[in-house]
């Protein structure tokens, strides 16, 4: 179990990313993926990251399916929202208001049919409305008890800083993997000296750390990494050759490549918390396997090698998205 902040809630080592089900990745099985939901609790994953606007409120209705009959105690459900969609899916952008906070807030609560969100965050930093009005809704919220913790997403370390200020912040939502390690630089050393955690995304990156990849998998209109930098061209046989170094050093270990890649998000420090995106029983139950593996100095350093910081060909993002990252400014 690992805690989210110094005085956040204790989840699993590992978190339940749930997005995939509902969006963003393609056709997914709505009961495959409560099976996979059932199967992560059973398994001792407490953690449930969701956002509302992931399959426009499909997402949190099927969570609320997967958790009847469960005890609400026994879940932590850290909840995204903010991210303005039309109807076709386009990003319009983020709505940081305190109206929006509060309206956005009492959708998800009936969405979920729960009376508490533990962990409450807007997706991205909305440019137009200062940090510490949407922290300070959210953290009126927190007062009348239908949030537990406030959270970050994707916040730079000046942002971090000034929403701290405002309430404490248990964690804020980064993406961190062998291939997007720029949170190094700054935002993780002002987590850490604030005493805030990191729930990790992407740990995977998105699927080309799973070891499962091909170069000849064809993605549907629906699937954003049709049109993300890091599966194009050039720039995916490039990161695939990495993928093929690390699992080299994965056959030595008798371990898998997802394993592999895990526990070295593991290791990185027991304030950092990785979500794992599995959609299906069989991914979870190999993702899982991560918490076996025990990587030593040597072994870190070796993987370091085969994927060096930076090695990745290609933006974690496209163009646009990225410009919405306040993590990259």
């Amino acid at each position: 179990m690992r805690t989210l902040g110094t005085g956040g809630p204790v989840v699993s080592d590992l978190g339940l990313g749930c997005m995939g089900m509902s969006d963003l990745y393609g056709p997914a099985d709505a009961s495959e993926s409560i099976a996979t939901v059932h199967a992560a609790l059973d398994a001792g994953i407490t953690l449930l990251d969701t956002g509302d606007f992931y399959g426009m409120g499909h997402n949190e209705l099927l969570i609320r399916e997967a958790l009847k009959g469960r005890s609400r105690d026994d879940v932590t459900i850290s909840v995204k929202f903010g991210a303005q969609r039309d109807y076709d899916g386009n990003w319009l952008g983020y709505d940081g208001r305190p109206a929006a906070v509060k309206t956005s807030l009492a959708y998800t609560l009936r969405r979920l049919g729960t009376d508490h969100v533990d962990v409450y965050r807007i997706a991205r930093v909305d440019p137009n409305v200062p940090i510490e009005e949407t922290v300070g809704a959210i953290a009126e919220e927190v007062e009348k008890g239908h949030v537990r913790h406030v959270g970050l997403s994707e916040a730079g370390a000046e942002t971090i800083r000034r929403a701290h200020a405002v309430h404490p912040i248990a964690d804020v939502q980064l993406e961190y993997s062998l291939l997007s390690r720029g949170i190094e630089r700054d935002i993780l050393p002002a987590c850490r000296e604030l005493g805030i955690a990191v729930t990790a995304y992407g740990v995977l990156s998105r699927g080309l750390l799973s070891g499962h990849w091909s170069k000849d998998r064809e993605l549907g209109e629906q699937d954003f990494r049709a049109v993300s930098p890091r599966f194009s061209g050039d720039n995916l046989a490039h990161n695939l050759a990495l993928v093929d170094a690390l699992r080299a050093l994965a056959e030595t270990k008798e371990v898998t490549v997802a394993q592999l890649a895990i526990a070295w998000v593991l290791a990185q420090g027991g304030d950092i918390v990785p979500l794992i995106g599995a959609r299906r029983r069989e991914r979870l139950a190999e993702a899982l396997g991560a918490l076996g593996v025990a990587p030593t100095a040597e072994d870190l350093a070796a993987i370091e090698a085969a994927v060096p910081a930076g090695a990745a060909a290609g933006e974690r993002y496209h163009e646009a998205q990225l410009a919405m990252l306040d993590s990259e400014r």
